[in-house]
């Protein structure tokens, strides 16, 4: 071993290997012994997380692009030694600043939570422009809220050295409080089956099944999107980390064979949004609505399935009757599937079954769950790769490496989850300002007083204010605000808990439908090379009776209260009525055009009783009319509705603009 191969060694590449499988060994041995508690882990593997995304964000462009890469390099060295300072203090001095020191704080503890402050606010303008500049707003208003000139907002103000202390040393809000150990202990089991599947290729080859089994209609064809993006779905918990997986492959698709691409990206982007809210890997919301509760994961992710039931079925139908309209339904030829791909499939979905058989069968807990499925999924996945690439000698794996699969398997998991935990941390900044301030007090005593005169009108205005949230902030803080914001009012008046915090989970999850803050409309533009606007727009029309969903949980509650039989009930009412809707919208009864919205117009009618009526006996009556309505509804349209030209497919798929930055930020995205 030479000095100039150590040399040659040193490297950024290889640096942020041996940190992120420090990271990657660090959390788990947490996550099987527990150790210290989550606020310790977060006091410690904080500092490494948003190094490591330092890092990544420094070798995808630079952090200062406008700046020669000598002065990055100063700046970077400089941001890791503030990192390496707060690693140090809080390890040695963690017990004395949680038992000892809490309200008395001395100036190491001010210099240590003053830089990390600083640095995560820079980071979050580097990263998330938009949570940066809400901080700011909110800093200035923590300082001088008594400069208001609204008695609503007014408030006495407070210091600077509040605001850092708050956002860092105290640990119960702020960069290391709830949100950031929530981050590290509960969703980074879960990012392992993505950073798994992620190294050994599983997602790319589960989407060739999915294109095999959407069939050989070209109007089926979409589907691809559809079915591929529910099963990105199950591990990603993003929407837009779904757009650069599927998008990639299901828009050239869909263009080749005469799909616009407005419509391509729009299909996509509504596809893709399914993954916010597929189990058993939902949102961020979704384990932050498990912490709120109190109660195991596993809880909401059985809520979750009739959720996502409603979605992709209604989506899917959605899709079709548009497709049926572009197209004609003539034959495609269907893509060849490799058995390594079949393998690996299978594989994949093997693995969520058994973590789901492991949390809602034998009663697992959720990190050790995730963690054995991981570990499942990693040993069948190499056996696979050895025994294809070694016994075999399939022309599949020839350029596959093992070393490099590990490699991308451990660097994947510490993309996702320094990058998820910046944004945390982040978060926790703003809703410790929030707490501070008084302002969640403030807007709660608001709503009440609106639901004492009328429930219906404080969720309509409930809805308004997360809409207007989502439109410029990304899912996981528009939950985060509503549900300290929102739910608490509704539970005084009387909705049920579950209830209350799946409509805010559901206004997160619209919210990334709304322009412009949409990462996930963005990329399938892009990608489609059309319109984001229009793609926007056709989203929305698309998922519009999904939308629904989000006050149906009200009428229709057992689908969220009672997982079960009555869950069951509630969901297959649920999914008539946003189908019906879907079909009243996109569908064709009749080419004469008064027996044709005639027709619609009385589906339309029927399946909003299903949904919304309070008797459900009677709903129930109304959905076995509505039923046979939509089914003879969809085989007219099939019948009417389809095109007879022939559409001749496309030799070459247009090439996509360069993703860059966008597609960086959605594969560690988690919703």
């Amino acid at each position: 071993m030479t000095k100039a191969w150590l040399k040659s060694q040193i490297t950024l590449n290889n640096l942020i290997l041996a940190l992120a499988t420090v990271q990657f060994v660090w959390l788990i041995w947490y996550f099987y012994t527990g150790l210290g508690g989550g606020q310790e882990l977060v006091s410690r593997v904080m500092s490494l997380a948003l190094t490591l995304q330092i890092l990544f964000m420094y070798r995808d462009n630079y952090l200062y692009k406008w700046l020669p890469p000598i002065a990055n390099h100063i700046i970077v060295t400089a941001y890791i030694g503030i990192l390496a300072y707060a690693f140090i203090h809080f390890l040695y001095e963690f017990e004395e600043i949680t038992i000892y020191r809490q309200g008395s704080w001395t100036t190491q503890d001010f210099i240590a939570g003053l830089l990390v402050f600083l640095l995560v606010m820079e980071l979050t303008r580097l990263a998330h422009p938009v949570l940066f500049w809400v901080n700011i707003v909110m800093v200035a208003y923590t300082l001088w809220g008594y400069l208001s000139p609204l008695d609503f907002f007014w408030h006495p103000g407070t210091t600077f050295y509040r605001v850092v202390m708050s956002s860092t040393i105290e640990f119960s809000t702020g960069i290391y409080g709830l949100y950031g150990q929530i981050a590290l202990t509960l969703i980074a089991p879960f990012l392992l089956l993505a950073a798994a599947a992620q190294g050994f290729g599983a997602q790319g080859a589960m989407i060739n099944v999915m294109r095999r089994l959407a069939g050989r209609s070209r109007q089926m064809v979409p589907q691809t999107a559809v079915l591929g993006s529910l099963s990105i779905g199950m591990i990603s918990g993003s929407g837009s980390a779904n757009a650069v997986v599927v998008g990639s492959i299901t828009i050239p698709l869909m263009k080749r064979y005469g799909f616009p691409g407005h419509f391509a990206a729009a299909v996509e982007t509504a596809a893709s949004m399914g993954g916010l809210i597929m189990p058993p890997m939902m949102g961020v919301g979704a384990f932050l609505m498990a912490d709120f509760l109190g109660v195991p994961y596993w809880d909401v992710v059985a809520r979750g399935f009739a959720l996502a039931a409603v979605y992709y079925l209604s989506l899917a139908l959605s899709v079709y009757l548009l497709c049926v309209r572009l197209l004609p339904n003539d034959e495609v030829a269907a893509p060849k599937v490799l058995r390594y791909e079949q393998v690996k499939t299978s594989i994949f979905f093997l693995s969520v079954i058994f973590l789901i058989f492991l949390m809602g069968g034998v009663g697992v807990g959720e990190m050790l769950a995730a963690v054995y499925t991981s570990a499942v999924m990693f040993v069948l996945l190499l056996a696979a790769f050895l025994y294809f690439k070694y016994v075999l000698k399939d022309p599949a794996v020839v350029k596959e490496s093992l070393l490099k699969n590990i490699r991308l398997t451990i660097e994947t998991h510490a993309d996702m989850t320094s990058y998820l935990t910046l944004l945390l941390a982040t978060l926790g900044i703003m809703i410790g300002l929030f707490t501070v301030t008084g302002f969640i007090n403030r807007m709660g005593a608001m709503l009440l007083d609106l639901g004492a005169w009328n429930i219906i009108a404080m969720v309509g205005m409930a809805y308004v204010f997360g809409w207007l949230v989502g439109a410029g902030l990304p899912p996981t803080a528009t939950y985060i605000i509503g549900a300290v914001v929102i739910v608490g009012p509704l539970r005084e008046l009387g909705i049920n808990p579950w209830v209350a915090h799946f409509f805010v989970f559901l206004l997160s999850v619209w919210g990334e439908l709304s322009p412009p803050t949409s990462l996930t409309a963005a990329i399938s533009a892009r990608i489609a090379e059309a319109s984001f606007m229009r793609t926007m727009w056709e989203a929305l029309k698309i998922c519009l009776p999904i939308t629904l969903m989000t006050f149906a949980i009200f009428t229709r509650s057992d689908m969220v209260i009672n997982p079960g039989w009555l869950q069951l009930i509630d969901t297959i009412l649920v999914v008539i009525s946003t189908c019906g809707i879907a079909y009243a919208m996109f569908g064709r009864f009749a080419h004469n055009a008064a027996v044709d919205i005639g027709y619609r117009l009385f589906l339309t009618g029927m399946s909003l009783l299903t949904m919304f009526h309070p008797n459900d006996t009677l709903a129930k009556w109304l959905a076995l009319v509505t039923l046979p309505l939509l089914i003879v509804g969809i085989w007219r349209h099939a019948s009417i509705a389809s095109p007879k030209t022939l559409v001749r497919e496309k030799d070459e798929v247009e090439t996509t603009g360069d993703l860059g930055q966008l597609a960086a930020e959605a594969r560690r995205d988690i919703g």
